[in-house]
């Protein structure tokens, strides 16, 4: 069994530099349900699954809850929670020489499952012209704190598995949507095409999407999409390739 497990690690290992360049493709699935309470307030529960490695492994899933303020036409508050359970993907650490080349390897940690809490807010500003464009600016403020866990990690150095504790992690982003729509009145379809930026004192990904919302009836809308993540600046541990998203939500409202 340990002899299995290491030769796939040699595997993994030797074809880690070939994965960090590529992309990959992966499936979102969510389910949403929002209650109207009045003609400003509303409130929502959302359960969402994704996977990567072209759709091969499930990379997270998550349920939150949601509130909406309708300030008027032109502006919305909202603030919300989600709880996410990740599959975090598995990560090699070097040894360097003098110089900064590589020495070797140093620790290997297997991909684990550990749970994320995340907050949010935000404002949105919308603006519909004549010829049924709608144009919305979405700025949203999330906080998503990771809590400590055990994880088991191989040594290369002594040739051994060891326990290691993952320490507790907190970030503060900015994401700022831009958003363009074709929202006619009774119509079955509305096309919408927006880009996202994630901030953390520099940009660490921009989501391109493109997708159109379908009215199956009055309770029921349905949401198709394609989204291509770009990653820029983000830290070892929250290492993502570019990932190219096919989407499909199921909206219900009541």
């Amino acid at each position: 069994m340990e002899r299995n497990r290491l030769s796939t690690l040699l595997v993994m290992l030797a074809m880690s530099t070939v994965v960090l360049a590529q992309s990959e493709g992966g499936l979102i699935v969510s389910l949403e349900a929002e209650k109207k309470i009045d003609r400003q307030w509303s409130v929502g529960v959302e359960a969402d699954l994704r996977s990567r490695n072209d759709f091969k492994t499930i990379d997270r899933w998550g349920v939150g809850v949601n509130a909406d303020f309708k300030f008027n036409k032109y502006l919305k508050l909202s603030a919300g929670y989600i709880l996410l359970d990740n599959n975090f993907r598995e990560s090699v650490s070097y040894n360097y020489n003098s110089d900064g080349s590589v020495k070797g390897y140093n620790n290997w940690c297997p991909s684990y499952w550990g749970v994320r809490h995340r907050f949010n807010a935000s404002v949105t500003g919308t603006y519909k012209f004549g010829n049924n464009i709608r144009l919305s600016l979405r700025e949203r403020w999330q906080y998503t704190y990771r809590p400590t866990a055990n994880v088991e990690r191989w040594d290369f150095d002594n040739s051994q598995w060891e326990d290691k504790t993952r320490g507790e992690k907190g970030k503060n982003q900015l994401r700022s949507r831009l958003q363009v729509e074709y929202d006619k009145k009774r119509a079955r379809l509305t096309p919408y095409a927006n880009v996202e930026l994630y901030h953390a004192w520099a940009i660490e990904k921009i989501r391109y999407t493109i997708g159109t919302e379908m009215g199956l009836n009055k309770q029921f809308s349905l949401n198709v999409y394609y989204r291509f993540q770009d990653m820029k600046n983000v830290d070892w541990d929250d290492y993502d390739p570019d990932m190219h998203y096919l989407g499909l939500s199921l909206k219900y409202k009541f």
